[in-house]
């Protein structure tokens, strides 16, 4: 009497895949930020500004889209750690910290330096480059962490010529994280749309 060998079959079970974060929001936030807050630094600074607008303007627009855009950002990588499980959840509660920990550490320099330097209209200068500094950096960190060739491209981007705009004189370096940064932003948002998309359809 022959035994029949049972049959392998293919499991059903699939295996679960990397959390994808949407960040399009967090993209057009961070964008409108950089082109209204810095845009408006831009046209309202220098020896001949362009228009005649209050020295509050432009940092108060920034801070409000940078803020928008940390919320959107915090909502997007809630909603992806729903899905997400064992150290996938240590990974974006920690990435989460990271921005807290990181935005705080840049308000004690900036405050500490310009302060003991008294030179408090620096911080005109040192918040704009400052902030796409941390910003950059951060996304270098989220998007090696979670493969996300994008971010972390757009975190180079930002980390190297927010930086560089230092080198500028005002309002040279507002319209360079004008058109750079917010440009990059547009172009990430509409990107991300793509690499959603493309990610579903596997």
């Amino acid at each position: 009497m022959s035994v029949a060998t049972p049959l392998t079959t293919p499991s059903t079970t699939t295996t679960p895949r990397t959390t994808e974060v949407d960040n399009r929001a967090t993209y057009v936030s961070f964008g409108l930020a950089y082109a209204l807050g810095h845009g408006a630094a831009a046209l309202s600074g220098g020896d001949n500004p362009q228009l005649d607008l209050p020295g509050w303007l432009p940092m108060t627009l920034l801070g409000i889209g940078l803020a928008a855009g940390t919320v959107n950002a915090t909502l997007a990588a809630a909603r992806a750690q729903r899905q997400a499980t064992g150290p996938d959840i240590l990974t974006g509660k920690l990435l989460g910290a990271s921005w807290i920990v990181a935005f705080t550490a840049l308000f004690l320099a900036i405050t500490g330096l310009t302060n003991s330097l008294g030179m408090p209209d620096l911080q005109s200068v040192l918040w704009p480059t400052g902030s796409g500094l941390v910003v950059g950096l951060l996304y270098l960190a989220e998007g090696a962490v979670r493969r996300n060739m994008l971010h972390y491209t757009l975190g180079v981007w930002l980390s190297l010529t927010s930086t560089a705009a230092l080198f500028l004189g005002t309002p040279g370096l507002y319209w360079v994280l004008t058109l750079a940064g917010g440009g990059a932003y547009a172009i990430a948002a509409v990107l991300e749309h793509h690499r959603l998309t493309a990610r579903r359809a596997i």
